[in-house]
């Protein structure tokens, strides 16, 4: 079995300038912040984020975006952060704008292998605007393309050994879905436990996705 118990600066190494990178987390809930300060302290640039929403300026991965380590956000929503819009407006951060349910499905493609999703979710706003329409028996859908990244960043709140994941409570939100559509995966842990103490229905995300732990200060 391979370790996957690392430091924070072997498990930042994989996060590169330019990179895409999926976070975890809504409203800096079941974000992992440790790794974000990590990332800050590094100084890493030039990222694709993609996450529900920008956090705020002072937790989530809204502290990214206001120490300029972002060129393109990609989310359902940005109100509570306005350095976000800010940053949209003056035209020195891209922000593309997903509605949530589609976001969700973009990463669910990328991970289960589908080359998109098709939804009326969009059909007459800017939403459509550059996208394909399908039509299927008489009814026009928006092909919405598979997000995936290099790089996905998620928290735990008990993480065994071998990096079998529960996320508690409202904590779970993007996390596990994000865990099957990354090339790497990164796993913040609240509580690191031994192997086979978590019982397997309980599980939120298979130590098969899960390439590093890191635990939480």
């Amino acid at each position: 079995m391979r370790k996957k118990i690392v430091s924070m600066e072997e498990a930042i190494s994989h996060i590169k300038d330019g990179m895409t990178v999926h976070f975890g987390g809504f409203l800096a809930c079941g974000t992992a912040e440790n790794i974000v300060t990590a990332l800050i302290e590094k100084g890493v640039k030039d990222l694709t984020i993609v996450c529900n929403d920008t956090g705020f300026v002072d937790r989530g991965v809204g502290r990214l975006v206001v120490n300029n380590q972002v060129k393109k956000v990609i989310a359902s929503h940005i109100g509570t952060n306005p350095e976000t819009g800010k940053k949209m407006h003056d035209g020195t951060m891209e922000v593309e704008l997903v509605p949530q349910g589609t976001l969700a499905e973009r990463v669910r493609a990328a991970g289960y292998g589908l080359g998109g999703v098709l939804t009326p979710t969009g059909l007459g706003t800017v939403v459509q605007e550059g996208k394909s329409i399908v039509n299927v028996d008489g009814k026009d859908y928006l092909l919405e393309k598979p997000i995936k990244a290099d790089v996905a960043v998620l928290f735990g709140s008990k993480v065994d050994e071998q990096g079998n994941v529960i996320c508690e409570k409202t904590t779970k939100n993007f996390n596990p879905l994000m865990a099957t559509a990354a090339d790497v995966v990164i796993v913040e842990a609240l509580e690191i436990v031994p192997a086979g103490s978590l019982s397997p229905e309980h599980l939120d995300i298979s130590k098969i996705f899960v390439d590093y732990i890191v635990e939480s200060k």
